[in-house]
């Protein structure tokens, strides 16, 4: 357990305190050392994936690199020129795309910072990609936080990104193994990390869900990325990990989509009067007051149309 190694004394001192129950880096260097059985001082040889699986990870994952991969492109002109590089791993907290300089690969190779390495806990210890999986919240792990004493020289950033279901999807981070980075600097890192994590979660849902009009749940900060999928009936057919907390939502919601109304507390008395009302003035505003041309929309006479309006006290244009 202890001995010689200042590192190694340090995880234990604080594994034995009980910071675990106050600290999520100590709780996560618990886990690495009584779960997981990783010696401090003795770091595996990184785990890789073989070509073939690397090929699946990469197919399973194709939906999400294509909405994020913009992002990924912006991200790293905003850090890459301080010797980070980004990575996007899977839920298995392998990175199957990475983006950095080629003056940095060598480090980031020899560290294992690479497509198609393992960093869960289980295999890596503490870190911010397994350890983020782990909290499922935004996570930094800077230098001797790290659980292997091998990867304290490293400052990792990482943020979950959630998939349209609303489940944990991938993970993003960013890596440095700069010693002049500042652990004021990587907040800020981190924040951006987080920010670019909501951004690609929003577009991934917006493609998830094509013919849906995407509409952003009031009163909520635009940073949560709570936004819903509203079909042309007005029913809620998607939702992302942040409106489903603010509403309370879960499960399979195309399997039972609710109004956009009733959830975002619009709802009120319906009628079939009330709805064929609100259809006549959708028509007549899309027509820009042509009757004739809403009555053809309708596929109703001009009129049966104008009946309609007249019952219904709505005043078309002359």
């Amino acid at each position: 357990m202890g001995g010689a190694h200042p590192h190694a004394d340090r995880v234990w001192a604080a594994i034995a305190s009980g910071d675990a129950a106050h600290s999520a880096i100590v709780a996560s260097w618990s886990r690495s050392a009584q779960l997981f059985k990783l010696d401090v001082t003795r770091a595996p040889a990184p785990e890789r994936l073989d070509p073939a699986e690397f090929r699946a990870a990469q197919a399973r994952m194709a939906p999400l690199l294509h909405a994020a991969a913009a992002s990924l492109d912006d991200l790293f002109a905003a850090v890459g020129g301080v010797g980070c590089c980004v990575l996007l791993a899977d839920r298995n907290g392998v990175p199957v795309e990475r983006r950095g300089r080629s003056a940095d690969d060598a480090a980031f190779a020899e560290w294992g910072l690479w497509t198609g390495t393992r960093w869960c806990e289980k295999v890596m210890g503490t870190n911010a990609i397994g350890t983020c999986l782990t909290e499922g919240r935004p996570t930094k792990v800077h230098r001797d936080q790290h659980f292997l004493a091998r990867n304290t020289s490293m400052s990792c950033m990482s943020a979950p990104i959630h998939g349209a279901d609303g489940e944990l999807a991938a993970v993003l981070d960013v890596s440095s193994a700069r010693a002049d980075l500042t652990e004021a600097f990587t907040d800020l890192i981190t924040q951006t990390v987080a920010q670019t994590a909501r951004r690609i979660e929003a577009e991934n849902f917006r493609l998830a869900f094509p013919s849906a009009r995407i509409v952003m749940v009031p009163g909520v900060e635009r940073s949560a990325g709570a936004l819903l999928a509203v079909d042309v009936h007005d029913l809620v057919i998607g939702a992302t990990r942040g409106a489903r907390r603010v509403l309370g939502l879960s499960g399979d919601i195309a399997a039972a989509p609710r109004p956009a109304a009733d959830l975002l507390g619009l709802g009120g008395a319906e009628s079939l009067d009330g709805a064929e009302q609100a259809a006549l003035l959708r028509a007549l505003a899309r027509a820009g007051g042509n009757v004739s041309a809403a009555a053809r929309a309708l596929g109703i006479s001009r009129a049966t149309l104008h009946r309609k309006l007249v019952r219904m006290r709505i005043s078309a244009p002359h």
